[in-house]
């Protein structure tokens, strides 16, 4: 274990907002989690932990420790007669997963592919994108107890996933509670990959590659690379312009008013969800309020994709989040829909 003092964040978080942490240690192993919690030094202090830093928002210095999951590998951990069982490590980044899957050839996330983040990250959040949700190809998860050391392992069900959610975004508040925000570590992930693998092109996004490219049964291979060329135009590179990707969720609605704001909008873009509600295109919603390229100081709103909000450079929380504001009051306003924010603000 390698403890820093003081380190700069702002490498480390997506929208690039300058900050500090008190203490940072570099999680390649649970060796390092486990010297951690074996340091007087350290067990007196707050813990955050952070992957890829792409869905975070930091309105300041971070108190405590920050454990940096950068736990490495890639494998076939397994297979059924239904499923190939692949293994990734918690610091691996999430595209890289994607891409290494279909190399082997083995489909199945191609349409998560460039999804900012790691995979450690992927299940805390219940990552998803065109149709396809991280808990579609779940299989388990190893992460240790950041109060006991111990290592334990979660199933589908005891991850409680549900949309933009899982049991790693809710705190403990009982011994029947299995809340497990604050208190765990995701170590690696494994997921289920299809061997009768069919494609997933619900979306509208894609039905227009298909009636483009006139290709009405792509491979999975031709998915990856449409969702690659459909998100490189909406979504800015943080490397050039700071940002956390979606930066609201899709908002769910009972079909009844799903129905009402149809009648007044008969353009509006949803998608089906559970029996009786619809999940509404949250970016559409923000654009149809010509918020799309609207700029408020250091920070705005993307000019190719009104769902992305961006840091164009000296931006700080306080920025970010009145403009989340502003949009929020904005798209209630004119909608009567209230849209959550996706990142954590930390």
């Amino acid at each position: 274990m390698i403890l820093e003092q003081n380190v700069p964040l702002q490498p480390y978080n997506t929208f690039g907002i300058a900050a500090r942490a008190e203490a940072l240690v570099r999680v390649r192993s649970e060796d390092d989690l486990r010297a951690v919690l074996q340091d007087a030094r350290l067990a007196h202090l707050p813990r955050t932990v952070l992957g890829g830093g792409s869905n975070v928002v930091l309105t300041g210095d971070v108190k405590g420790l920050v454990l940096k999951v950068e736990v490495p590998g890639l494998r076939l951990a397994g297979e059924t007669d239904r499923h190939w069982i692949i293994e990734a490590g918690g610091g691996v980044v999430w595209h890289e997963l994607v891409r290494w899957t279909l190399e082997q050839g083995w489909p199945g996330l191609e349409n998560m592919a460039l999804i900012p983040g790691t995979v450690g990250a992927s299940p805390v959040q219940n990552i998803g994108a065109y149709g396809v949700e991280l808990q579609d190809r779940f299989h388990a998860l190893d992460a240790m107890d950041l109060f006991t050391g111990e290592v334990f392992t979660l199933n589908h069900a005891q991850c409680g996933f549900g949309y933009r959610d899982s049991v790693f975004k809710h705190a403990s508040h009982g011994p029947e509670d299995l809340g497990l925000a604050g208190r765990a570590v995701i170590l690696r992930v494994r997921l289920a990959l299809p061997k009768k693998w069919k494609p997933e092109l619900g979306y509208l996004d894609l039905e227009r590659k298909m009636a483009e490219t006139g290709n009405a049964n792509p491979d999975a291979r031709t998915i990856f690379d449409w969702v690659c060329a459909i998100r490189s135009a909406k979504l800015p590179d943080p490397a050039i312009i700071g940002n956390a990707g979606s930066f609201f969720q899709n908002p769910i609605v009972p079909d009844e008013q799903y129905q009402t704001l149809l009648l007044k909008h008969p353009d509006l873009i949803s998608y089906a969800d559970a029996a009786g509600k619809r999940k509404l295109a949250a970016g559409w919603l923000i654009d149809q309020c010509g918020l799309k390229g609207q700029r408020m100081g250091n920070v705005g709103v993307y000019q190719n994709q009104a769902l992305v909000l961006v840091n164009y450079g000296n931006g700080t929380a306080k920025d970010i989040l009145a403009l989340a504001k502003c949009i929020q009051d904005k798209v209630h306003e004119k909608f009567g829909v209230s849209l959550q924010i996706e990142p954590n603000i930390l």
